[in-house]
This record gives C-alpha cells, structure tokens and sequence, in this order.
C-alpha cells in the first residue's frame, strides 16, 4: 500500500533563494532544485526533505527537520560560527542555557531557526537520547 522507501518530508518556505543560501552556506548541506521551484535536501539513505514556496505562510511552532550530531556542544559552536542563531528558552517545561542548548530533558538538544522561520535542531544521535526523542512526541 504504501511505499515508505519513497515517503519524504516537506515543509514550505517564503523565499526560496535565502532558504539555498542558508541550507546550503550556513548548513553545508547538499540543495538542489526540486520540481516547480521546489529545494530537495537529502537525508539520510533515500529520504528527502522538499522545500516549497508558498509566500504567505505561518511558521510552524513545531520542530520540522532534526539533525541527529554525535556533540550538541560542538554543532552549536560550528553553526554558530556560520552565523546560526540558536533559541533560548525560560519556560516551565522547556530550558536551555544562554548557547541554547537543552540537558536533562529528553536528549541533549538545541533548536534554531531557518530565514523563513522554520524550527530546526540538533540533538545528540547517541544511545537513548534518541529513541526518546522518535518515542515521546515534544512540542518542540
């Protein structure tokens, strides 16, 4: 019925020229283009993620694309020296440090943000951080 070895994410965009830029330079990940003005990213084994314009679009309030990293520290530390800014967070169920970065709760994690206001992380790939993260829905 359905075939999850061509399943893909998406999620759109409001100017397709600075998401290549950032995905591509502040990320150094491999963009190309996609049909009908569209950006793919590769993921891992076949998986994509498809960017698409849509020039009145909402944020979402949710993470839409996890990057799993062996070292949160040290991704935070990389992207931030590519100009990637991370979000910090004071709120009753959700701390980070002043870098960004999230311990205790769940895995190691910190969130940024794309130009269009797509929220995006990094989160330590190993042991248990996670298979908690894949097993317990989060709201970020």
């Amino acid at each position: 019925m359905l075939n999850v070895g061509k399943a893909f994410s998406s999620f759109s965009v409001n100017d397709i020229q600075k998401a290549r830029e950032f995905y591509s330079q502040k990320l150094g990940l491999e963009v190309s283009n996609g049909p009908e003005g569209t950006l793919v990213v590769p993921l891992s084994g076949d998986a994509k993620a498809l960017m698409y314009p849509k020039p009145n679009r909402q944020p979402a309030t949710f993470t839409v694309l996890n990057f799993p990293v062996e070292s949160v520290e040290k991704a935070v530390d990389e992207l931030s020296q590519r100009g990637v800014r991370f979000e910090v967070y004071n709120e009753p169920n959700l701390k980070t440090d002043a870098r960004g970065i999230s311990r205790g709760n769940g895995p190691t994690i910190a969130w940024f943000k794309d130009p269009a206001g797509n929220i995006l992380s990094v989160l330590e790939a190993g042991g248990d951080g996670q298979r908690h993260i894949l097993t317990k829905r989060s709201e970020r």
